[in-house]
């Protein structure tokens, strides 16, 4: 039997190459995606290793408030690490030398004054040189290191980028406006955030503690040992050394390290799992074609299959050739796509490297043992699985039944019990969507969608026939013949149908999911902007940062400004309980013509009289009525009462609690900054007032100034750009389902041939026999996307339900044009895969085939 099954799989070579290609696809996404992250794993801890290698001991101070970077977090009580701290250090027996490090951000402009990189990774450190005069952790590529006030360096992939050279005048910014330094030299490093594409602008000392701390602090010292000092005795030597504060953290370089190992680990491993669901989609799509194929191949096969039962073979033997046929092409499938995965992880790397840019780490390939095993694994048990039902159900086919009929039709119990089974899975998986969307649970919605397209793939068959019906009338109107002859194949086998269509059902069901939720996100985002805000333009820092107190005065002087406030938050510790609350605070005069106030109770003036508003949220959350009182520790440790003077619904972008700037912003922690500035002009937003608040904040590449058009247009290219990923991972399924029409329509082709040749025979000419491949492909390819579309909406309706919550007056919106565009894709993947297979039908020999069997 095991030779028999072997002879099956040469014998039936062409019939099984779209099966063996849909495996191969997925398990090459499984073993690309494997073999990439392992090799991106071990190359960025690799390059992280590098950081750390003369480092013993390290201490950071987490509570000092750095300017431009802090996010209005608590000071540490207690003194910071300073430098009469490192000289100390520097005396330990065990130390060979301590470097005190200041780090922060810093935006690099280029020659037109854009910032270079993106301003998360814009990282801006002191220069330390060694005897040396060298700071061993930026070795130089030219020049020399910055010396004082004036100079800086950078690294230089970033000065390459700018057009920088050695003397040039680079234009730098941190908070505030953009300082001119002269450029001394350009430098190596291992940072990973700076070898993704960031930039390292590096000054002197003095100068990097005046941006970032105050004079004479630090954030870091990094301790090097002296040869044949331990770790951990050094380290209890500077423990001892370092002054006592909360704030205050010493560990090994080795801690250090494992951290940064762990960190990568499992931000590779999060890119691994987002990446193998994406497989396991096409993997599962791969199931249908699988299914398909041997069904087809299994009903074809009747006659031999009932000559081995004749001649003594028994259930089980016949259930164990066909799996031993899947088993082979499943493994010489996986064989194929671990290769093609391997290729595919290399050009990946290659293009990153390359074309796009991304500076990833250079290492070689890790082909780990457990990526060759997992993926011919998972390639050979889901076609072996996929194969289990077509085995058995060839091991009831009955000898003298078999040999008498060329295919038996599915039993109309059976076809009972899969209705059944199908409307119980899709009663359920409604039933679950909606109440998951009442209770707001993710977790429900994702399992109740499920449910619901398990019932809906095992309803196809039932389904097929009134939806390929509706396009009966057209067919036949427009095609004539061909076009009914289309229409009666198209549902003579309603399992077979439902079988290639559902494969393309999965990417359309996934693919108007995301559309739908992400067209509702965004049109939530711009009526929730314009609904909150009358300011025509926003200033902050593009990364998030703070924003210098001064540019805030800068901007009120600025022409055409006619209201200004800014917003700053600030963490308070209530008295009831000690748990922090953030709180906004603004400038009472002008904050309600800069933004909308629903209130609810109270008066929209309370800010001007020196009180509290709450949103009717927060309110709730804490039991607080309009004239409440809450005791407040401000972040500089006094303490403070104050009084809730009104109630307003929740406003985007703002904590629960709203203050006047005069009141509470005395009390902010030492260098803290603000969040934004709003601006109103006098003739609204015009270029000339976007450039005038540029100009103010001093031509900083790292500030942006935003306005409504500027952030809708921003929020809905975030929105594109997700989705243009998510799309681009759907393909692999699309085109393994688009492989699953093209082997039914190739299959079916070859079962009708006599058929196919009478047709001939009677007057159907070639163009006609084509035209009727296509027309049936055509309407198998729109049953699944018709399917599909409706799926994805009813489970995208669920989704935004769900986020309801988080997402102020959100509904679904179904976006027209992107919905026909998708049935119009549909439609085209049936045509294209109809192609060979009509092409094939329209050549047939007529006599040849009409003496076939």
């Amino acid at each position: 039997m095991y030779r028999t099954a072997l002879r099956n799989v040469l014998a039936h070579k062409a019939r099984l190459l779209m099966t063996t290609l849909a495996v191969l696809l997925g398990t090459a996404f499984v073993a690309g995606t494997l073999v990439f992250t392992d090799t991106l794993s071990a190359a960025w801890r690799s390059q992280s290793a590098k950081s750390y290698t003369d480092i013993a001991v390290t201490v950071s101070d987490n509570g000092a408030v750095g300017k431009g970077y802090d996010h209005g977090g608590k000071h540490s009580e207690g003194p910071s690490l300073t430098e009469d701290t490192r000289k100390a250090i520097a005396a330990l027996p065990g130390a060979a030398e301590a470097r005190g490090v200041v780090s922060g951000f810093a935006g690099i402009a280029d020659h037109n004054g854009a910032l270079i990189g993106d301003g998360f990774s814009t990282t801006g450190t002191n220069y330390v040189p060694g005897t040396d005069g060298n700071d061993p952790r930026y070795p130089l590529a030219d020049g020399r290191g910055p010396r004082a006030a004036g100079e800086i360096a950078l690294d230089a992939r970033t000065a390459e980028k700018g057009g920088f050279k050695v003397g040039d005048t680079v234009r730098v910014a941190v908070n505030g406006p953009v300082m001119e330094l002269k450029l001394t030299g350009t430098l190596h490093a291992n940072d990973p955030r700076i070898r993704a594409g960031g930039s390292l602008a590096a000054f002197d000392t003095a100068t990097a503690q005046q941006l970032y701390l105050s004079p004479g602090q630090y954030s870091e010292i990094d301790v090097k040992g002296r040869p044949g000092t331990e770790d951990t005795a050094l380290l209890s030597a500077v423990k001892q050394t370092v002054p006592a504060s909360d704030g205050i953290e010493t560990r090994t370089g080795r801690d250090l390290a494992a951290e940064q190992e762990r960190m990568i680990d499992d931000a590779t491993k999060g890119m691994s799992t987002v990446l193998l669901v994406f497989a396991g989609i096409s993997l599962f799509v791969g199931i249908f074609i699988i299914a398909n194929t041997f069904t087809m191949l299994i009903a074809q096969r009747t006659k031999e299959l009932a000559l081995l039962r004749a001649v003594g073979a028994s259930r089980k033997q016949i259930t164990l050739s066909v799996l031993a046929e899947a088993l082979l092409v499943g493994l010489s499938a996986s064989l194929g796509g671990l290769v093609a995965g391997i290729g595919i992880a290399s050009g990946l790397q290659a293009l990153l490297n390359g074309p796009w840019d991304a500076n990833l780490p250079d290492g070689p390939l890790v082909i780990a043992p457990g990526t060759v095993i997992g993926s011919l694994a998972v390639g050979a048990v889901v076609t072996v699985l996929a194969a289990l039902l077509p085995s058995l159900r060839a091991a009831r086919i009955a000898p003298v039944a078999a040999m008498s009929s060329a295919e038996q039709p599915a039993t109309q119990k059976s076809l009972l019990v899969r209705n059944i089974i199908g409307l119980l899975f899709a009663s359920a998986g409604a039933a679950g969507l909606v109440a998951g969307a009442a209770a707001k649970s993710v977790n429900l919605v994702g399992l109740a969608s499920a449910a619901l397209m398990i019932g809906v793939f095992v309803l196809t068959p039932l389904l097929s026939r009134p939806v390929i019906a509706l396009f009966a009338p057209l067919l036949r109107r427009l095609y004539g013949t061909p076009g009914k002859l289309a229409r009666e194949n198209a549902v003579r086998n309603p399992r077979r149908t439902a079988a290639t269509a559902s494969a393309l059902t999965i990417g359309v069901t996934l693919i108007t999911t995301l559309t739908v939720v992400g067209a509702s996100v965004n049109k939530a985002s711009d009526e929730a902007f314009a609904a909150d805000l009358k300011a025509d333009y926003a200033v902050a820092m593009s990364n998030y940062s703070m924003l210098a107190p001064e540019v805030a005065a800068r901007i009120a002087k600025a022409p055409g400004v006619t209201a200004m406030s800014v917003e700053r938050d600030l963490p308070v510790e209530t008295a009831a309980d000690g748990d922090t609350s953030w709180l906004t605070s603004v400038d009472a005069a002008t904050y309600d013509r800069l933004v909308e106030l629903k209130v609810t109770a109270g008066s929209a003036d309370a800010l001007k009289q020196g009180k509290l508003i709450a949103t009717t949220g927060y309110a709730e959350r804490n039991n607080l009525e309009l004239g409440s009182t809450l005791d407040v520790t401000y972040p500089d440790r006094t303490r403070g009462s104050l009084t809730v003077g009104a109630l307003v619904e929740g406003t985007s972008g703002v904590a629960g609690l709203i203050a006047p700037e005069h009141v509470v912003g005395p009390h902010a922690a030492p260098g803290s900054g603000l969040q934004k500035v709003l601006v109103k002009g006098a003739d609204g937003a015009t270029p000339a007032l976007k450039q005038a608040l540029r100009d103010a904040s001093g031509g900083n590449p790292l500030i942006t100034v935003k306005g409504e058009k500027d952030i809708k247009a921003e929020n809905s290219r975030n929105v594109t750009a997700v989705l243009n990923v998510m799309y681009g991972l759907l393909g692999m399924s699309v085109l393994v389902a688009v492989l699953g029409v093209v082997n039914t329509m190739a299959m079916s082709v070859f079962e009708r041939r006599r058929e196919i040749g009478m047709l001939r025979a009677i007057g159907l000419d070639r163009r006609g026999i084509g035209r009727m491949v296509r027309l049936e492909s055509l309407m198998i390819a729109l049953f699944g996307g018709v399917v599909g579309v409706l799926l994805g909406i009813v489970t995208a309706w669920a989704a935004v339900r769900t986020i309801a919550g988080a997402l102020k007056n959100i509904t679904l919106v179904v976006p027209p044009v992107q919905i026909g565009l998708f049935l119009v894709a549909a439609a085209v993947i049936g045509l294209l895969a109809a192609l060979w297979p009509a092409r094939r039908a329209a050549r047939m020999d007529i006599l040849g085939a009409i003496k076939s069997e």
